[in-house]
């Protein structure tokens, strides 16, 4: 074989073996990456039923549930638009009602959310950029129609 063909096949082997490092990584990103909706988007529909998401907002007042065991149900709203949301599994301290919290799960075929993980704000000034943008856009919306 002559230096130029190896020199060839090198450059081939390494390209392809590239190749195949950038499909398996890009495939990884993409099994876990994961969308953030406000409960209005998954009232509208717009989520995916099914696959894993995000939702966010505040805890709704009085919709706290604690079930047998270690299930709880609650609802989450943006002011606008309330989701139920069903989570066995111990929830953070900082679990309140009124307060800021992001649920990860799935949206069921009865539209409630199967959260497999619960996450509580960690101090009174801080709520997830997703959240707060959703509720700012619920109140705007809220002002609106009130005024219309």
């Amino acid at each position: 074989m002559k230096p130029r063909h190896k020199k060839l096949a090198v450059i081939t082997a390494g390209v392809t073996a590239l190749g195949f490092a950038a499909v398996l990584v890009l495939n990884a990103f993409q099994s876990n990456l994961v969308f953030f909706f406000s409960p209005t988007q998954v009232t509208a529909n717009e989520a995916p039923i099914g696959k894993s998401f995000r939702i966010g907002g505040l805890v709704e007042e009085g919709s706290v549930n604690r079930e047998e065991g270690t299930t709880v149900k609650f609802a989450v709203t943006d002011t606008s638009e309330a989701i139920q949301v069903v989570y066995t599994g111990i929830l953070p301290d900082l679990f309140r009602e009124g307060k800021g919290v992001v649920a990860q799960g799935k949206l069921n075929e009865n539209g409630i959310f199967v959260a497999d993980e619960v996450l509580a704000k960690h101090d009174e000034n801080y709520m997830p950029p997703e959240a707060a943008l959703a509720l700012e856009e619920a109140a705007k919306a809220q002002k609106a129609s009130l005024t219309q």
